[in-house]
């Protein structure tokens, strides 16, 4: 029995649920990332209200600070963190492309640097998956080797070949009580090693198979062929993760290729950063063409930012360095993204998804608004 179960389609787009041991989420789905476990600026409550069904956390960044046995002895992430929703955990195999020069490989582990206090941290395979389960996690992701935009070729198909043997090494070690362990597409911007890779991991019996190593650099058409060729291999039955994929057209394009899951920082980030999230595109809060704005974000959403503030009022607090700010616009954001992936659902199973992609596809920001 799969954890996915598909309930609509329209063309390669399909929507559904995916079961874990804390619940179910609906798909095609939005996580909110919560490195440090937690959504920045939001209580967990909050983070709900947005609609948001599932979470991700960054093994990683919790290994190093405050540490597995912290975590572990509070009773697992969901009682630290206080979000009793499904979680989904990275390995930490983007931090081999994003710390750069603070890593290091070979094929037996990654070897990190902590970026908090200088410290060594050696993570086999094994620890990667022996770490998420210890941290309780409910989908738990294979420790895996993304290369960059522009990596050569040898590079990219020595990182693919380990990719795959630490999958191998990921699945023996599985602890197969309930949480999902999801192996990842690596290939580089190679259609034929793509190809290959998610073929081999495909084979190997995850629950769930990532495509990883996309969106780090590559044009949008590279990035969405690559993203077809690995979905082309993916069984039907089995739930897809696109890792690290946030903008409104982009993630409508991925689900039109046949994704069910997607993360990034953007939203929340750029919600830090005073830029609101829209149909027609991002308002970047702090212009002065909103000094005098009355109007909400966007009329047609009911978030707590919208229902009650202004843009006026919300570029105020920004140019005055009010928290509140980041807040209201953060929640902003994720309902933003969750009524998104609820349009799309609605869309998949009414057949009228395609329409609703080429509609969203290219949109420019909207200044002034």
């Amino acid at each position: 029995m799969t954890a996915l179960d598909i309930e609509a389609r329209s063309g390669a787009a399909r929507a559904g649920t995916i079961t874990t041991r804390h619940g179910v989420f609906r798909t095609p789905a939005f996580m909110p990332v919560g490195t440090q476990a937690a959504v920045k600026a939001l209580h967990p409550d909050e983070v709900r209200g947005c609609g948001v069904e599932i979470l991700l956390c960054n093994a990683y960044h919790l290994a190093l600070r405050p540490g597995v046995d912290v975590v572990e002895g509070a009773g697992g992430l969901h009682r630290f963190m206080g979000w009793d929703g499904p979680i989904l955990t990275d390995s930490g195999g983007y931090q081999l492309v994003s710390l750069g020069g603070v890593t290091a490989i070979d094929d037996e582990a990654a070897v990190f640097v902590s970026p908090y206090d200088g410290s060594r941290m050696r993570v086999t395979p094994e620890d990667a998956v022996d770490i998420q389960t210890r941290l309780g996690a409910d989908v738990i992701m294979c420790l895996d080797h993304p290369v960059a935009w522009g990596a050569g070729a040898g590079t990219v198909t020595a990182a693919a070949d380990r990719t795959h043997r630490w999958a191998e090494r990921s699945r023996a070690v599985h602890p197969h009580d309930g949480r999902l362990l999801f192996g990842i597409v690596q290939g580089g911007f190679d259609a034929a090693l793509r190809r290959d890779s998610a073929r081999t991991i495909s084979a190997m019996g995850f629950d769930g198979v990532a495509i990883g190593g996309l969106s780090l650099g590559e044009p949008l058409e590279v990035m969405l062929d690559m993203t077809e060729v690995s979905v082309s291999e993916i069984p039907d039955e089995l739930p897809r993760y696109f890792m690290g994929l946030g903008t409104d057209s982009e993630l409508l394009a991925a689900i039109a290729l046949g994704v069910d899951m997607f993360d990034c920082v953007v939203p929340t980030r750029l919600a830090r950063n005073g830029t609101a999230l829209t149909p027609e595109g991002p308002l970047n809060l702090r212009n002065a063409l909103y000094r005098e704005d009355v109007r909400p974000i966007d009329a047609r959403c009911d978030c707590a930012a919208c229902e009650r503030f202004s843009r006026a009022y919300l570029r105020h607090l920004f140019a005055g360095g009010e928290i509140l700010a980041h807040r209201l616009v953060t929640i902003h954001n994720l309902t933003h993204l969750s009524r998104l992936m609820a349009g799309a659902r609605a869309a998949i199973s009414d057949g009228s998804f395609s329409k609703e992609v080429a509609l969203t596809r290219g949109q420019a920001s909207p200044e002034p608004g």
